[in-house]
Order: C-alpha cells, then sequence, then structure tokens
C-alpha cells in the first residue's frame, strides 16, 4: 500500500523552507514526531533507496549468503555458482515463510517450512509433493528479485527494481572513495559497536552533517583533526566532510603508527555514513535505521588491515564508544525532547560562506532530500 501525506502536511512541513540555506528555516518539529511520517519514510525513502548491506568480503564465495530487513521487508543477497551476485525477497513461494537467516554459506536454498528447494540463481528446483497440486508449473517459478550492487567493494541492495544503479546516482563518489581508502577491498570486518538512540533518525543525521557543535561538545575529538581545514561539500544524494588530521597530539586515541592521515567522511542519503580516520588503514560504516518515531538503531561496522584489531585500533573504538557516541547520543536525545515541545517548532541554519565545518548547509541539504521525498507522497 502507497503512503500519502495530505496537501496540509506537506505544506507545514516544509514551510519557511528555502533552497538557499542562509535564508531557509529547517523542516518542521512534526517531522520527529509524528509516526505518520515516518510511515512515508519508509514507503518513499527507504524502500526506494540503496540500503548497505556488508562489505563484499561476506559474498565472494560461491554459496555465501547475507540475509537482512530493509524496514521490515526481509531480503537475502547470495552468490551464484556461476559467480554472479544476485538478491531476492527472502521469501518462499509457496506460503511466505523466510528461507535463510543470518550468514553463511549454502548450495542450495531450502525453505525450512515444506522444504520447496530453490537454486541460487532463485528459480524453483523441487516443490515436495507437488504432483498433488494441479496445473503445477515449476519452471514458472521463481524468487523475487531485488536490486543489488557492489559499490566501493560494500554491497547496497534496493527494493524499488526502477531505482537507477548507485554508481550511476552518485556520480563522483566512488571515485572520490577510492582515492581516500584504495585498499577499502582488502579490509577485513574487525568489529561492531550497535546503540539505541531514542531520537528520529533524522535527529541523528542532522547531528552527523554538521560539525558547529564539535569545539563545544566533543572537546577531544577536534584535537583529533585541524578545524580549520574541515570542509563539508554537497553533491546530488551525498555530501563530503573532509579534515586534515592533527598535527600535534590529541586527546582522542593515539595515531603514532597512522599511515592515514585524513578524516574523510561520505554522508550517503538516506541513512549511511563512509569514514575514513586518522591511523592504520581502516574503514568505517555507521547506519541509522528507523525502528520508530522516535527511536533508532545506529550501527557501526568496523574494517582494518587484520582482525581482531589492534590495541591501538581498539583505543580509537573505545573513544568512539566511551566519549564521542555518548556525546552525540546525549545530544541528540535532548533535541528530541525539545522536538516534543510547544517551545520549538522548526529554526534557521547557520551557513559559512566558505563551506567550512562550523556550518550547517549540510543540513539544510539533506532537509531539501526529505521534503522532495515528502512531495512525491503528495498527491497532485
Amino acid at each position: 500500500m502507497t503512503v500519502r501525506l495530505t496537501r496540509q502536511q506537506l505544506e507545514h512541513a516544509g514551510e519557511g523552507y528555502h533552497p538557499v540555506a542562509a535564508r531557509s528555516s529547517s523542516i518542521g518539529a512534526e517531522c520527529y514526531v509524528d509516526p505518520g511520517y515516518l510511515e512515508v519514510e519508509r514507503d518513499r525513502i527507504f524502500r526506494r533507496s540503496w540500503q548497505y548491506l556488508c562489505h563484499e568480503e561476506k559474498l565472494r564465495e560461491p554459496g555465501s549468503y547475507v540475509a537482512a530487513s530493509v524496514q521490515g521487508r526481509s531480503i537475502v543477497a547470495i552468490r551464484g555458482q556461476d559467480g554472479v551476485l544476485r538478491a531476492f525477497y527472502n521469501v518462499c513461494k509457496h506460503r511466505g515463510h523466510e528461507l535463510l537467516k543470518g550468514a553463511g554459506t549454502t548450495g542450495l536454498i531450502t525453505c525450512p517450512y515444506h522444504a520447496w528447494v530453490y537454486g541460487l540463481d532463485g528459480r524453483l528446483h523441487r516443490a515436495r509433493r507437488s504432483e498433488l497440486i494441479e496445473s503445477f508449473d515449476p519452471d514458472g517459478i521463481f524468487l523475487t528479485p531485488v536490486q543489488v550492487e557492489a559499490f566501493c567493494h560494500l554491497v547496497f541492495v534496493n527494493l524499488d527494481p526502477q531505482a537507477p544503479r548507485l554508481a550511476e546516482q552518485t556520480g563522483s563518489l566512488a571515485r572520490e572513495v577510492s582515492s581516500y581508502a584504495p585498499d577499502l577491498g582488502a579490509l577485513t570486518f574487525a568489529h561492531r559497536l550497535t546503540y539505541t538512540v531514542h531520537a528520529n533518525w533524522k535527529a541523528v543525521v542532522d547531528n552527523f552533517l554538521e560539525c558547529c557543535h564539535c569545539p563545544v561538545a566533543h572537546q577531544d575529538f577536534v584535537t583529533l583533526v585541524e578545524m580549520d581545514t574541515y570542509r563539508v561539500t554537497t553533491h546530488g544524494i551525498w555530501s563530503s566532510h573532509m579534515a586534515r588530521a592533527g598535527r600535534g597530539q590529541n586527546r582522542a586515541y593515539g595515531v603514532g603508527e597512522a599511515s592515514v592521515t585524513d578524516h574523510a567522511v561520505w554522508y550517503l542519503w538516506p541513512n549511511t555514513t563512509l569514514m575514513r580516520y586518522p591511523g592504520r588503514g581502516n574503514f568505517m560504516v555507521w547506519r541509522f535505521i528507523p525502528v520508530g518515531p522516535e527511536e533508532t538503531c545506529e550501527e557501526f561496522d568496523f574494517f582494518f588491515e587484520s582482525a581482531p584489531p589492534t590495541e591501538q585500533e581498539m583505543e580509537a573504538i573505545r573513544f568512539i564508544d566511551e566519549v564521542l557516541q555518548p556525546e552525540d547520543i546525549g545530544l541528540v536525545e535532548s533535541v528530541q525532547r525539545g522536538m516534543r515541545t510547544p517551545a520549538f517548532q522548526r529554526g534557521r541554519y547557520l551557513v559559512d560562506p566558505d563551506g567550512s565545518g562550523l556550518s550547517e548547509h549540510a543540513v539544510h541539504h539533506f532537509h531539501g532530500l526529505v521534503l522532495d521525498a515528502y512531495r512525491r507522497a503528495c498527491p497532485a
């Protein structure tokens, strides 16, 4: 069922929004608390955009698979014996039972309910006792495909069969990521952090997209990078956030053996961030997954040159887990409480014309993408 917004809801959400960030107000507070907006976002944003699944290392070998959920829709990505990467709705064509769980390797896909068997290409191989079904045509039964793409050695899926390829939508992003992280394909999964945040997913993204708050709320982090080099650039469905590593000692974590000397971060619409921090060869993928209108699950995957992480890498992970994340979670949960009061409806963007990190133009860019999705959900 297609979820829609009324014209009145759309106008109120974007009241005061202007294409020029310095003249604009932010989207309305109701977008962060009203369950109706989240239902529209699930339908018009998350089920129609490219969602990160895993590093391609998990799907390199024939028969390897990863099952996941995209806002309540069960999917599975699998590498065929022919070497082709495919994805399907993780649903048996007999009675709708889920087929695979977690990650692993298999030669065939067997439904655990009635033992219908599918090939890795999605074609039905065997249907137990199907000779009892009149006019049964096994050759016409396939698992329903889902778009899948390996992008910068990361696997993404998209439930919209009409969506353009991620590489097509993002232009120069792959080239830029590869220039900063040429070793990404050789890195291996080493650690995951997971958090429950009592705030709307957009409040979490808003916070991530600006560093105006960094000198105030992240006093250890700002010693890790040279804030005077911090620049934020917005593109179609992504933005880049770049800074040089600090020139002296920092209070965050040790980078004495650093081979990476840049802080390079990319936001990818709608809820994925890609990061390369100062230190040994590394990469991080951070997702903000809406659970409810005022609850978000954050998943933070770390990829290093080897696993388990070295002690210095664990120091960096501990800094994120014990210092940076508690600071940010406290900020966005406070914002969420403010959104629920009659005292706040919408605010203005602080915009630096030089595009520094001390600017909120990337938040404005994100809100524009959200409003575009709302418009698509509104009858003409």
